[in-house]
């Protein structure tokens, strides 16, 4: 099948998705890359900064040459920078000379972070900090992102609330959540559960293991990510409850400020951030929004014939830029 496109300002995206002939549903798209697809790696350095609040970040960094960009690169719910997805986009670009840095939010790198808190959807603030260091890491490159489901959510309410203040020249966002509420209630019907049940076990395990360090952070008696964030998630990092984290946190209420050339990447048929809950209307307006929805497809994972359709078409559209 073919890629539904809305070009921007002569942008376009060059390569059309082909699905291999054997993934036979979006289930197959999401599920096979991340637990069975080839990782390539690219020579990494993991360094550890120290963040205004006491805490740290763990970065992972794949230098580039001189004269390129850097790429910030942003992992989803309870990934890392060893996913498949990030790992796989830095050999990518390490090979087109264009550097990379894989943060890791907090908890989800090699130990638990210090403070009480996590990361959640809408948290900008670790953003800023970052781009901040990377800008005086490499205060002579252009500077990209790349966001996938949660993180580009994040990344997209960035850009949104800095407009052309962005120390981003230019952004991707693949699978994307829009509205955090609507997903996070689509994720606990059908074989969703099933990715609902793997999301909570490593919520709850880490939770368990900071309330023996902070025995006042909330515990957590609920069977749904929902819960989790109106028991959890939202006490600990300032909102009213799940509602208000949400409302405050979901991507689609910044899309029409974004000031920043974005690319989005989404399958007509992902089953965790459907797409009817994209606001089109705001992205088809805002010309530094470029649109890339396939017919096919899983979240964040497409099985394209050739492989690596999603690496190619991100560090060809970044390429774009220079």
């Amino acid at each position: 099948m073919g890629t539904q496109v809305t070009e921007k300002k002569s942008q376009r995206i060059r390569e059309t998705f082909q699905p291999v002939w054997w993934a036979w549903n979006t289930h197959v798209h999401t599920i096979v890359p991340s637990q069975f697809g080839k990782v390539e790696k690219p020579d990494v350095r993991r360094l550890e900064i120290d963040t205004p609040d006491g805490d740290f970040l763990e970065i992972d960094i794949c230098e580039g040459e001189p004269e390129k960009p850097v790429v910030a690169l942003f992992h989803g719910l309870e990934g890392s920078s060893e996913r498949y997805y990030i790992r796989n986009l830095m050999k990518v670009l390490k090979e087109k000379g264009i550097g990379s840095a894989a943060l890791n939010f907090r908890g989800c790198g090699s130990r638990l972070n210090r403070q009480p808190r996590f990361y959640h959807s809408g948290e900008t603030d670790d953003y800023r900090f970052f781009f901040d260091w990377l800008k005086q890491r490499y205060p002579d490159n252009a500077m990209y992102a790349v966001g996938y489901s949660l993180g580009g959510n994040a990344l997209v309410k960035y850009l949104g609330e800095e407009g052309f203040k962005s120390q981003v020249e230019r952004a991707v966002a693949v699978s994307p959540p829009y509205d955090l509420k609507a997903g996070s209630i689509n994720l606990h019907h059908g074989f969703n559960r099933v990715y609902e049940i793997n999301f909570l076990k490593t919520l709850v395990e880490k939770l368990e293991n900071k309330r023996r360090e902070f025995p006042d952070l909330p515990s957590f008696n609920g069977d749904s990510v929902y819960e989790f964030d109106d028991q959890v998630t939202a006490p600990i990092h300032g909102f009213e409850d799940a509602d208000d984290y949400y409302h405050q946190s979901a991507s689609m209420h910044f899309f029409e400020e974004v000031k920043t050339d974005l690319l989005i990447i989404h399958s007509k048929v992902d089953p965790l951030c459907p797409i009817q809950y994209a606001p089109l209307k705001e992205m088809k307006s805002n010309p530094y929004i470029t649109t890339c929805f396939t017919e096919e497809g899983g979240h964040v994972g497409f099985l394209s014939d050739p492989p690596g359709w999603t690496f190619r078409v991100i560090s060809e559209w970044l390429e774009d830029g220079e």
